[in-house]
Parts: C-alpha cells; structure tokens; sequence
C-alpha cells in the first residue's frame, strides 16, 4: 500500500530488458523463499562471500569507509567486519525473499523486541512516531516484523528504476499493512502521517546534497544528512524513537530494539534547530553503528558530497 492505496506501478513503458530483469528477480526470490529458511541463509551467505570478491569497486567504497571511521582498527579488524557485513547482506537477501511466508508465530521464533515499550509510549502520545533508523541490521525485515505484530507503519523509500521490480518488491513489503512513501512525497506524506498519528520509519544515513542535506559530524567527519526528518518533527510535534533490527551473535537472533524517545532542540530558531536535531539523530545512528560495525552499508559513498572547496573522499 502506498501513503494513499494500493501500490501501482508508474505509468510508463516498460522495456524488454526491464521485463527480463523482473522475470530474474521473481526467480531468484521464489527459488529461496520455498528453501528451509536455514539452507536459504546458507546461501545467502555464499552469495555475500561472492559479492566480496567478485564487487571489488564496492569492496574498495566499504574499505575507505571504515579507514575513514575506525583509522585506530588495524587493517586485519576492518577487513573482517567488511567480510561479516557482506555475509549479514547475504543474509538479509534471503529474509526478504522468505518474509511473504512468515506468520507471527514463526518470526517470532528467531526475532524478540527489546525496548517495546519505548515505541508503545511515543505512540501513544498520539502525535505520530518517526522512526529513526538506517541500512544497519536487517532493515526490510523490521518494518515487516513490526507489521506482523500488529503496529504497520509506513516506509520512506526511493523508487527502483525498473518499475515492475519497484512495484514486486513494495507488495512484499506492505502484505501485513505497511505503506510506501516515496522521496518524492517525503514532505507532504510525513505531515500527513504525522497527524494522522501514525509511524513512519526513515533511513537516515544516505549521503544528499543542500539544500535537503546539511553538514553534521558523523565519525568525526563532516557528512551531509537529510534534515527532513528533524524539520517534519519540528512542524508536527512527532516523536523520534530510534529502532533498529540487530543480529546478536551470541542469541543467534534477531532482536528489533527501540531506544528512548529522542529530546530534541527547540529554541524557536527553525533553521538552527533542524541542524542541531539533524546533529543528534546522526549521533545517535553513529552510536549504534559503532556498537555494531558489521552490520552497516559501509560500501555507500556515505562522505560523497563535501563542503564547498573540500577535495573529495572517493
């Protein structure tokens, strides 16, 4: 479901090859969805081996990352959470072609909340819940999990560009109540979201440009972070919850945390105080990262855009 019904794919022709790239997609996802859920993560496992060695200019992004965010880790230490992260990647890939079979009973099994009772709280204050969040963990199984229980809530999400997969992939997402809200209804859709007294979650660690992105640390280096977030919780009164779905190695399982309800700056200074909020959820998304650093997106080109007259980092 989108913000406004159901999910339609946009009006435009589709080419032969976007055809057949759909066609790829829906074998792929079929073929691990109906394998012992343990065999398909084997798999995806293999596949994030081969990603590693075979996707070296994503390789080399995910190194220059970590150098950049961890200079104190030897070479040897960053080289293992990059082949761990790609293995959670692998990982990931087969819970979303498997989650359209999942009942709450069975994901409950190997996912349990932490921190619940955060999100209740938020929400029930009835002025609507962002979700602070980013490509750490298993994010397309949060919001799905979260929605099998009973609390669906909305995505903020940019289109793929092959239509048929964008639309294939939505409806796996929305099956148990979620709605897509696409980047280029960002504003309008979160304001609308917000006072309805609904839950949007938003991935709030890709690199932007101004005038939507600010400059704020992250890793001790200047990176620009969308301050759409922190303007719609300024205007609406929302409540910001970080929630993120974390593998923990020693459960061996998935565990979806809440953390407590953001405070945010609010001295009546609009433009200086969606910086200084902007500032805090980047903290707060660097603070989970650094607790677990192998299952973040590190090959995104997170420091792409720079200050003007700052030489470039890629």
């Amino acid at each position: 479901m989108s913000a406004n019904g159901p999910v339609r794919i946009r009006p435009q022709a589709v080419t032969l090859r976007q055809t057949l790239e759909f066609v790829a997609v829906w074998v792929f996802v079929n073929g691990l969805r109906i394998l012992p859920r343990g065999l398909a993560r084997w798999i995806g496992a293999g596949v994030g081996r081969i990603s590693f060695v075979l996707l070296a200019r994503l390789r080399q992004v995910g190194e220059r990352n970590l150098l950049l965010a961890f200079p104190d880790k030897n070479a040897a230490e960053r080289d293992a959470i990059l082949r761990r992260e790609y293995r959670n990647l692998g990982w990931l890939l087969t819970e979303f072609c498997q989650m359209r079979g999942y009942t709450a009973e069975q994901a409950s099994e190997f996912i349990r909340y932490e921190g619940l009772e955060n999100y209740v709280k938020a929400r029930d204050k009835g002025a609507g819940v962002l979700v602070l969040t980013g490509h750490l963990g298993a994010w397309e199984l949060s919001s799905f999990y979260h929605s099998l229980m009973g609390m669906p809530m909305g995505m903020v999400i940019r289109r793929l560009d092959n239509p048929l997969v964008d639309a294939y992939v939505n409806k796996i997402r929305c099956l148990h109540g979620n709605r897509v809200i696409h980047k280029d209804d960002f504003a309008r859709g979160l304001i609308a979201s917000m006072r309805a007294g609904e839950t949007v979650g938003i991935l709030m660690d890709t690199n932007m440009t101004p005038p939507q992105g600010v400059f704020v640390p992250f890793f001790g280096v200047p990176a620009c972070s969308a301050s759409g977030m922190a303007r719609v919780a300024q205007k609406t009164g929302a409540a910001v919850v970080p929630g993120f779905l974390l593998w923990d190695e020693h459960e061996g399982q998935y565990v979806l945390r809440f953390g407590e309800e953001i405070e945010m700056v609010n001295t009546g200074n609009t433009e200086d105080d969606s910086v200084a909020n902007t500032a805090i959820f980047t903290a707060v998304l660097e603070r989970y990262i650094r607790a677990y650093p192998d299952q973040w997106l590190w090959m995104h080109r997170r420091w792409k855009t720079r200050p003007a007259g700052e030489t470039g980092i890629y």
